[in-house]
């Protein structure tokens, strides 16, 4: 149950602004209408209306389709929210009347559908609802308020392109950063944390494998690359299992394989893209090297030639692991509990996902930050599988949605708890 005092908060702060009704009606519109990364321009323009309706002054086009809104509320410090606009190539399955029937082009030319599996439609609604209560409390605090809208955060690229359009030399330079993530093992209603190290270190690796292509029926006359991608697969398992720390966190998965046109074909050509996961610089270089020494010398192994060694290549989406500074995280965690109630703030464990959000605690000023998990599983759905019925969708999943309602109310409420803490509310 909520307490009392959270209650009022909630009732008090957001009702008096109609923002309740008026901030899932937001939600809904955020989700039937998603954009995939590098590609968020009316979610950009949507965001940047919401934000000078509440009084921000708003820049547009910063890093892509980037948007900041800075309200200046004499001498303080200077707080940044940040919220992730793009979306997933995922064809929602969930059902809901809302649901996404949205169609996009990929980068490779694929087209895809398109969803908010991952919660950002609701990180928006959260971030502007908090931005709207702050304003509206704006004699209770002193400082600068930067809320940046950011885009391409599932490719890894979002925060690097707005930094290196000068986001903290044109605009402000931020004391402290906030932001919030869902997680999908908590219910609707309450927020989770994690102090220190919370997510990984991402690199994604594209492997191109030649081969000799021929007839199916004379593999002697060919190298296979199809065998030589599943001998590389096999071995990149013991990079793991053998090569690294056992207390050490490391993944690496093979996410996409492909190869071949027909039965009786042998191609010449195949490719492999990984997803490689570490916390500490060594684990990551480790597993990078390791997995071009094991695809290079397995293809040798099978007799081919120097010229037709794979090509293995890092690509620019690296996102560095996230750092939740323990003096922040702590107070923010004080705030949010007194904003909705002690029993629903709790600790949750680091995990292996990855968030770029922790680039803009590496600048060279190193400031310091602090994401919060939020909550976001129906509460009927959760208390269900606790019951031993079926299971709960994860992030990224077709079948992933909030409870809207509880999910951004509780959101707002602990997010403007910790904003008004770090600009002098209480």
């Amino acid at each position: 149950m909520r307490s009392f005092c959270a209650t009022l908060f909630l009732l008090i702060s957001m009702q008096a602004q109609g923002q309740s009704t008026d901030l899932v009606e937001l939600y809904k519109y955020f989700h039937a209408n998603p954009e995939l990364s590098f590609q968020e321009e009316q979610t950009s323009e949507r965001v940047a209306r919401e934000l000078r309706a509440a009084g921000f002054e708003v820049t547009t086009r910063v890093g892509g389709f980037g948007v900041v809104g800075l309200f200046e509320n004499g001498e303080g410090p200077t707080l940044m929210l940040r919220m992730d606009t793009d979306a997933l190539p995922v064809v929602e399955q969930t059902g809901l009347p809302y649901a996404s029937k949205a169609r996009g082009v990929e980068l490779t030319g694929q087209e895809v559908g398109v969803m908010h599996a991952c919660g950002h439609d609701a990180h928006m609604t959260v971030v502007i609802g908090a931005a709207r209560e702050m304003l509206a409390r704006r004699d209770e605090w002193r400082g600068t308020l930067m809320v940046i809208a950011q885009p391409a955060e599932e490719r890894g690229a979002g925060a690097r392109m707005m930094l290196d359009d000068g986001l903290f030399e044109r605009f402000r330079q931020p004391d402290y950063n906030l932001s919030l993530h869902m997680i999908a093992t908590l219910p609707a209603g309450k927020a989770g944390y994690v102090s220190g190290w919370a997510m990984a270190n991402v690199d994604m690796v594209d492997i191109t494998l030649h081969g000799v292509g021929g007839h199916g029926a004379y593999p002697h006359t060919t190298k296979d690359p199809i065998v030589l991608a599943a001998a590389i697969i096999m071995d990149l398992q013991t990079l793991v299992s053998r090569e690294i720390h056992p207390l050490e966190p490391a993944v690496v998965t093979v996410g996409s394989i492909h190869a071949g046109a027909k039965h009786n074909i042998i191609s010449d050509r195949a490719e492999l893209q990984l997803t490689v996961r570490s916390y500490s610089d060594e684990v990551r270089d480790k597993l990078l090297t390791g997995i071009e020494r094991i695809a290079v010398n397995q293809a040798r192994a099978l007799g081919l030639p120097e010229e037709k060694l794979p090509i293995v290549e890092i690509r620019n989406e690296y996102t560095p692991a996230l750092w939740n500074d323990p003096a922040l995280t702590a107070r923010s965690v004080t705030a949010m509990k007194r904003a909705i109630g002690n029993e629903n703030v709790v600790e949750v464990s680091r995990e292996m996902g990855g968030e770029d959000f922790s680039r803009y605690g590496r600048t060279e000023a190193k400031i310091p930050g602090f994401m919060m998990r939020l909550g976001a599983v129906p509460r009927d759905r959760f208390a269900a599988v606790e019951q031993g019925e079926g299971s709960l969708p994860s992030l990224h999943s077709p079948f992933f949605y909030p409870e809207p309602e509880l999910t951004i109310e509780t959101g707002v409420a602990a997010m403007t708890a910790a904003a008004m803490g770090l600009l002098g509310g209480d």
